[in-house]
């Protein structure tokens, strides 16, 4: 038998004994609202789903594509970064297309570092911010992050205690799962450490337009220096509700632009190329569909924080993701995430994400998906509020 050795240390999926359990009280006709899973449920803005057919309505869109992405959305993104962050960007030496997010930091991490290199991440943290790194190859050291840490404290201790050096910081803000957000100050800190560390920095800006309460997420690479050490990511999923095309870019460093791009080259031949016209217009044309999905989002939390609360169970109500963040209540705390998760699902019908599944450090707490409208979240309230009290 040939073994998978990349297997080797990936551990058990913890969120799929959740799954199983949700799917086994489906099969037996159980109504069971699903706030798990961060797969957004709006739809696509139109206009952006017409360019898409009408693009692949064209033989010529059928070919194979570019695995950089091709020059005009390449474009569309230097120019959204320009009016958005005031972010100079190269279209041809600082950009680059990617399958998602996912694809792209995986790809990214794993021709940047060889094996026994150090990379940090947060804890808990998004699961490929940490197995990327796994997959290559690497060693993880998690940072803890979220209510009562010091993130940029812990990350110094870290550097002390760590050798080799760190090769690589992963962070995203705003974050998941914590929701944690930071201001412009904290990324000018970063980009000071990773100077003094000779450590490359990726930023993950997938939740870039999901905030509320006026509170508006900074762009890493607008703090000074950012380019010299490191590429932010951004996710068309949950701007524009485009999940399923999986179109992301990475933006920064030339030179790190350009590691990716080579090893991309022998990879994939880029992304379906009426999906990335179609992406073009979502990045130039109106944007008010993005405050749309934003509100819709912000009118979900609100039901979803409001209803808790009158339950019995506060919870902070975050200022970014599509996300809450929610400590398990004390007297259910001795379950553990993954327990208390499966207790949800039998017995209020309400399925979340253990926060167990996130690193260590997320034990003590659930993660629930605003991918309900506010009447199945007004149920799902009902529900928990039976069990908990």
């Amino acid at each position: 038998m040939t073994r998978f050795a990349r297997l080797d240390r990936l551990p058990p999926y913890v969120f799929a004994t959740v799954n199983e359990l949700k799917m086994e009280c489906r099969r037996a006709g159980e109504d069971i609202i699903d706030m798990g899973m961060g797969n957004p449920d709006l739809s696509t803005p139109p206009h952006i789903v017409e360019k898409m057919v009408e693009a692949a309505g064209k033989q010529h869109n059928h070919r194979y594509s570019a695995s950089m992405g091709i020059t005009r959305l390449r474009s569309a993104i230097a120019d959204w970064y320009g009016r958005r962050f005031d972010v100079d960007i190269d279209p041809d030496r600082e950009a680059i297309v990617t399958i998602g997010v996912k694809e792209g930091m995986s790809h990214l991490v794993l021709v940047t570092i060889r094996p026994g290199d150090v990379v940090f991440t947060p804890t808990p943290t998004y699961p490929i911010h940490p197995y990327s790194a796994i997959i290559s190859g690497g060693d993880v050291r998690g940072i803890p992050v979220g209510p009562g840490n010091d993130f940029f404290a812990n990350l110094i201790e870290a550097t002390r205690q760590t050798w080799p050096k760190p090769k690589i910081l992963i962070i995203s803000y705003p974050h998941n799962p914590t929701t944690e957000v930071v201001d412009p100050e904290f990324f000018d800190k970063i980009v000071a450490y990773a100077k003094e560390h000779d450590i490359m920095v990726i930023h993950d800006f997938a939740y870039a337009d999901l905030t509320f309460d006026g509170y508006q997420a900074p762009s890493f690479l607008q703090a000074k220096g950012a380019k010299d050490v490191g590429v932010e990511f951004f996710s068309m999923s949950k701007s524009y509700s485009m999940p399923g095309w999986r179109v992301g870019f990475c933006v920064g460093n030339e030179e790190i632009i350009s590691a990716l791009k080579r090893i991309k080259s022998y990879l994939d031949y880029g992304i379906f190329q009426p999906i990335q016209i179609a992406s073009i217009i979502a990045l130039n044309e109106d944007q008010s569909c993005v405050a749309e999905i934003r509100d819709t989002y912000r009118e979900r939390r609100d039901a979803l924080i409001t209803g808790l609360g009158r339950a019995g169970w506060d919870v902070p109500s975050p200022k970014g993701t599509m996300f809450v963040w929610a400590r398990i209540p004390e007297a259910f705390r001795h379950m553990g995430s993954v327990d208390f998760s499966k207790f949800l699902i039998r017995e209020a019908k309400v399925a979340v994400s253990p926060g167990l599944g996130f690193g260590n450090y997320g034990d003590d707490y659930v993660r629930f998906a605003l991918i309900e409208n506010s009447m199945r979240i007004g149920q799902a309230v009902r529900g928990i509020r039976n069990v908990i009290k």
